[in-house]
């Protein structure tokens, strides 16, 4: 497989005139089309969507584009569609559900090759969005309508590889510096934070070119000693003000704080695909019960969008056994000591290591009979609770 630095040419007049290309199109693109909409908070939930059915409304479009294995291109698109449209057309709570379905299966015929669009009759189906195929074939047709039929728009997502690719081509010594092996994955982090930040209502006031850059900026800062100096170069060629990308960075900033909380080091994270929550009892035996929890970001009848649900793990300590001797364990409890043991070696194959002398003596103190030294009765694990995983 052919290293993507050396197939992606970034430096180069030719490549940095495209790139200027590109961005001056784009610019013009937004400054024709993009208008600023922040949905209102109304005493009457029943006569304008609010700013929260809004944002929830992008996170079941989130959901969905996972579901149908669609391009963040996809998506990017259908929130900047949705957007524009509420910006236009001052549309019921009612109708958001049928717009934003709307709205997705348009940008999905836009961007997507033809064999990966949804079927409508099946996106009407598995979306759960309580709309005809009838139905969103009419509001179709009301978007398009509202939006002159021109669905060609310079999204946040395409100012984000614009920005990327010309501080690349500006600073080849970023590829030394990037996170990730290649540049290409390093675009798929961004774009992660990116649609995270588009379904936040109070970032709407910003153009999707500010959004974008204001993220670049975050991640150049990490990574570049001189990130102010080809910031400020990036804002004379996107020709933005100065003062609206420090108020841009600081919301982002904020909102980026909340996509990944900070976890503890050196901490273990089991994944149940069964849905069943470990249980911990005495002497570090772990029991399997089943979990009420749905998965994560999904409701139980995967309808309209909720919030995401975190899942924890449950302790359960049962009292410490006799200090005079060590009573024989049934059967099942030597089946379940044997799937821990089993746990902590797999642990050991995924890292390609051993324990660690510690917590070798400590397993061997633990094996004593009537003696715990990993837990005291009464306490608390310090492992932290398990996170959402994230959609966008």
């Amino acid at each position: 497989q052919v290293d993507p630095r050396v197939t992606m040419k970034f430096s180069g007049p030719l490549e940095s005139q495209r790139l200027s290309l590109l961005l001056e199109m784009a610019i013009s693109r937004e400054a024709q089309m993009w208008k600023a909409h922040v949905p209102k908070i109304q005493p009457n939930q029943d006569v304008a969507i609010s700013p929260r059915q809004r944002d929830e409304v992008i996170q079941w479009l989130a959901k969905l584009k996972y579901q149908f294995h669609l391009y963040p291109e996809t998506l990017a698109l259908a929130i900047s569609l949705l957007d524009r449209f509420l910006a236009a057309v001052k549309a019921r709570p009612k109708y958001l559900n049928c717009i934003a379905i709307s709205c997705f299966f348009l940008a999905a015929k836009t961007i997507e090759e033809d064999e990966r669009i949804p079927v409508l009759k099946v996106l009407a189906r598995d979306s759960f969005c309580g709309c005809s195929p009838a139905e969103i074939r009419r509001m179709e047709k009301i978007i398009l309508d509202k939006l002159n039929w021109d669905l060609h728009m310079a999204t946040p997502l395409d100012f984000l590889h614009i920005f990327h690719a010309v501080a690349v081509s500006s600073r080849p010594q970023l590829l030394a510096l990037l996170p990730t092996p290649s540049p290409s994955q390093h675009v798929v982090a961004l774009t992660k934070q990116l649609l995270h930040c588009m379904a936040c209502f109070q970032l709407l006031q910003f153009k999707g070119s500010m959004l974008a850059l204001a993220i670049v900026s975050l991640e150049l800062e990490k990574l570049l000693p001189d990130w102010l100096a080809l910031i400020i170069e990036l804002l004379q060629k996107a020709q933005m003000d100065s003062s609206q990308l420090i108020h841009c960075r600081e919301l982002v900033a904020h909102h980026l704080s909340t996509l990944q909380p900070s976890l503890l080091p050196n901490s273990v994270y089991v994944y149940s695909p069964l849905q069943q929550t470990l249980v911990t009892c005495n002497r570090g035996a772990f029991h399997r019960q089943p979990s009420s929890v749905p998965g994560p970001g999904f409701s139980q009848d995967n309808g309209r969008p909720e919030a995401p649900v975190t899942a924890t793990a449950a302790l359960c300590p049962r009292p410490p056994a006799p200090a005079g001797g060590c009573k024989a364990g049934s059967a099942k409890r030597k089946v379940e000591e044997m799937e821990v043991d089993d746990f902590y070696d797999g642990i050991k194959r995924l890292y390609n290591e051993e324990l660690a002398p510690e917590a070798v003596a400590l397993e061997n103190m633990g094996s004593v009979c009537g003696a715990d030294v990993s837990r005291q009765e009464g306490s608390v694990s310090p492992c932290p609770p398990l996170q959402p995983v994230s959609v966008m």
